[in-house]
């Protein structure tokens, strides 16, 4: 998945080798897999520490349940849902969820309720997996200075702790990486509407479209712009004409009033990552945490902004926008870390090929830390302090300062606007 490796061996790489690092991930892997297979091993839809099977995948069966029988009235109604979970999975009983997902996505998982539970839950990890696994091999084909390096992604992707809450979760964040991804690629190849068809699709989770809908508001890629309305257009306009309107406006005032159901979403607030979080377990007063997650978040993306001013390589683009998504993101659970996968292998690439021995130590070991901490975010309960983020912040502002010692872009027409173009 990545490696952090300093070129030539220097600083960071010089304990930190690609030996040690395919133990480590090795190892990792056993421990997270070994453990979960053995927590799910019992009989019956709980396991053993008395959690449904697939969590949130319960969700989404049942928006597809409501999808079969057209039932549009029913998707941001708890009671109705909880009900129907019931009927439909006896073991989930009690269990609901926070309706916050436009209507569309219902329609996506129709397929899957015409199944059991549980085979609907393992068509789905395979699915999750497969769409991890391409985008990851994707992206690292495009990385030269990995090509020998193919046995130690495999096994550090196979630990990243993002895709291991993916699976556990069942959620559905391995879409959001699919869009990101298809979007790099494209942009790098310069197919700039075709870009911004891969991210509008993202308004399925409209948090992590923030940073990508100001990138493009902010560049001369008009291309990119039209691209993202029309998919995010289409793609809500699937739901509008299966169910009619009345779903998709009760969806908007959903997300209007999300504030005041924060709780509901947000239960356990250490196993988020972005900064709106970081701020309020750091300190509980409204007043002072909202403002310096605003000011914070606007520093990130003002960094980002300048990274795609002033970077002629599209690793460190790439990466800067995927960081920049996970702490702008209001609400960032750490399955959704997932995203930062192809954000872990560009860069690893670029600190094989970087000659500035200090900036790719200090990257290295940021983007060391940006994949281990989250394992301890637990431990925010009672420090208060997500160290997951500190690192990230810390690692998307060193991104920015290796943009700006590139110097400007060489193209005199991109002076003072963000250009989307592959230099």
């Amino acid at each position: 998945m990545s490696i952090f490796l300093s070129p030539r061996g220097a600083g960071f790489g010089s304990w930190l080798t690609a030996r040690r690092l395919r133990a480590q991930g090795l190892a990792l892997a056993l421990v997270l897999w070994g453990v979960y297979a053995w927590v799910i091993s019992c009989p019956g839809l709980r396991d053993r520490n008395g959690n449904l099977k697939g969590t949130d995948f319960l969700h989404f069966y049942t928006l597809g349940s409501l999808a079969l029988h057209q039932r549009g009235a029913s998707l941001y109604d708890m009671t109705a849902q909880a009900s129907l979970a019931a009927q439909r999975v006896p073991s989930a009983a009690g269990i609901r969820y926070l309706p916050l997902y436009p209507p569309q996505v219902s329609l996506l998982f129709a397929p899957f309720a015409r199944l059991t539970y549980l085979e609907a839950l393992a068509l789905w990890w395979v699915l999750s997996l497969l769409i991890y696994a391409a985008c990851s091999y994707c992206v690292w084909r495009l990385c030269p200075n990995l090509t020998e390096h193919g046995s130690t992604i495999l096994l550090l992707a196979a630990a990243f702790p993002g895709f291991f809450n993916l699976i556990v979760w069942g959620q559905t964040s391995a879409l959001a990486l699919a869009s990101f991804t298809v979007a790099i690629l494209c942009f790098r190849r310069k197919a700039n509407f075709w870009a911004g068809v891969s991210l509008g699709l993202l308004v399925f989770k409209p948090q992590l479209a923030i940073v990508a809908a100001i990138l493009l508001l902010s560049s001369s890629a008009w291309q990119a712009t039209v691209g993202a309305i029309f998919s995010a257009v289409a793609e809500l306009s699937t739901g509008v004409l299966y169910y009619g309107e009345q779903p998709f406006l009760t969806w908007i005032r959903a997300l209007w009033h999300v504030r005041e159901t924060a709780n509901a979403l947000e239960p356990r607030p250490y196993q988020t990552h972005c900064l709106r979080t970081f701020w309020s377990m750091l300190i509980p007063w409204k007043s002072i945490s909202i403002p310096l997650y605003v000011i914070t978040a606007a520093l990130v993306v003002v960094w980002t902004l300048q990274v795609w001013n002033r970077s002629q390589s599209w690793r460190l683009r790439s990466s800067s926008l995927l960081f920049a998504t996970m702490l702008v993101a209001p609400h960032l659970t750490v399955y959704d870390l997932v995203v930062l996968a192809p954000a872990f292998v560009l860069l690893a690439d670029w600190l094989l090929s970087e000659g500035n021995a200090t900036i790719a130590s200090n990257i290295g070991i940021l983007l060391y830390l940006a994949y281990v901490l989250p394992l301890v975010g637990f431990l925010s309960q009672w420090t208060h302090v997500q160290l997951s983020v500190l690192a990230m912040m810390a690692l998307a502002y060193r991104i920015r300062n290796a943009a700006l010692l590139e110097g400007p872009l060489k193209n005199p027409g991109a002076a003072g606007k963000v250009s989307l173009v592959q230099v």
